[in-house]
């Protein structure tokens, strides 16, 4: 199986690209799905064809609708005329720290030249109705971290995230897009997205051209920002803000929180405030920050062992297990699950059976859209 290190990276061929594009674009198939699949598959193109017949074993009334080889052909081709390109896992310019993650996406949309910094990057996050004074604090936060060697990454926002991108534009800096990478949020942002491209930056986004951001891609986005980071910076949140939902993400992938403190009888200061007290690291000054990164290591996760890697090329001579449960079986597994959130550890034990039919099983039900995946290993009906 492939093994995520410098000495493997790897270049997916025009067809892979093509296969893994279509099959990220499924129905019901994210980033943990597809990683799913091509364990069991050992390719892209051999898990599109058992993807009709896997989603009607779990209950689907439909096959999944799979975008045809021209469609995928046409966003690929739509992309090199923006100037953008599909960047995937395991390849060289595919972001160091993102690979880290839980469930990293399979493939980015990426516009400007990738940092070889080894993901020595910063998130700067907060309030879109930021005030001047919190403004100008992203603004000198950005400018010091970037005269440090640090790529600053955020989510291009209004407010904070629109200050510290500005202030890095000499130094470098990431933007994550919750929509298509083609379509900027906000429209008043248009401008600041081609100088971060024509200043040596980056735009990202895991969506497809042409999808509009929705509430619900945020939080998706936000665990981009964090994933890019080797910590996150809040500068103004208020206690219901989404920037609390990027540091909370920030703490599930083992990355360092800082904040800066506010007044007591600002709104916008509450949820920075309570991250202080909640024990994320209070910063005053980018030398906070550069001291108390220099003391850790962004810690690498066993998100990579042999039985989640990602294979990224096929191999001829590679052998691919093939699962079947029998119809009692997968109801014995069916019928261990409820509207409750229940550890995937709980299902295996109720059901007594091997790990790998559960784990079929539950691909099988994702597929079909009938469950609902939380953090903690965590599996619901719906």
């Amino acid at each position: 199986m492939y093994s995520m290190n410098d000495q493997n990276r790897t270049t997916l061929s025009f067809a892979q690209r093509r296969s893994w594009l279509r099959l990220i674009r499924s129905d019901n198939v994210g980033p943990a799905t597809f990683r799913q699949l091509i364990n069991r598959f050992g390719d892209a193109e051999t898990a599109l064809d058992a993807l009709p017949d896997l989603t009607l074993r779990g209950g689907a009334r439909s096959t999944p609708r799979i975008i045809s080889c021209e469609q995928a052909e046409a966003e690929m081709e739509q992309l090199d005329e923006l100037g953008a390109r599909l960047v995937g896992l395991g390849e060289d310019d595919y972001p160091y720290l993102l690979q880290f993650i839980h469930a990293p996406p399979p493939l980015l949309a990426v516009m400007g030249a990738p940092p070889h910094n080894k993901g020595k990057n910063l998130a700067i996050v907060g309030a879109r109705n930021a005030s001047a004074s919190g403004q100008n604090l992203a603004g000198r936060f950005a400018g010091d971290l970037g005269r440090q060697g640090y790529i600053i990454v955020s989510g291009l926002a209004r407010g904070i995230d629109t200050a510290a991108h500005k202030a890095a534009l000499g130094t470098g800096t990431i933007a994550v897009f919750a929509g298509g990478i083609d379509h900027i949020y906000p429209r008043e942002n248009i401008g600041l997205a081609q100088e971060i491209v024509d200043s040596g930056g980056m735009l990202i986004s895991e969506m497809p051209l042409g999808s509009e951001p929705r509430a619900k891609d945020f939080p998706r986005r936000n665990r981009l920002v964090s994933g890019l980071s080797r910590g996150v910076l809040v500068i103004e949140a208020a206690l219901r803000s989404g920037s609390l939902i990027t540091a909370r993400l920030a703490l599930e992938q083992d990355r360092e929180v800082f904040a800066v403190p506010g007044s007591p009888m600002d709104p916008r200061a509450g949820g920075t405030n309570r991250l202080i007290q909640d024990g994320a690291r209070l910063a005053t000054t980018a030398a906070d920050i550069i001291e108390e990164l220099a003391a850790v290591e962004p810690r690498q996760s066993n998100l990579f062992a042999s039985d989640q890697t990602l294979p990224y090329l096929e191999e001829e001579d590679e052998t691919v297990v093939q699962i079947e449960v029998s119809d009692e079986d997968r109801q014995k597994i069916i019928d261990t699950l409820s509207v409750t959130p229940t550890p995937v550890d709980d299902l295996i034990a109720r059901s007594g059976l091997p790990i790998s039919y559960v784990q079929s099983v539950l691909l099988e039900l994702d597929l079909a859209g009938r469950i609902e995946r939380s953090s903690g290993q965590l599996v619901a009906l719906i």
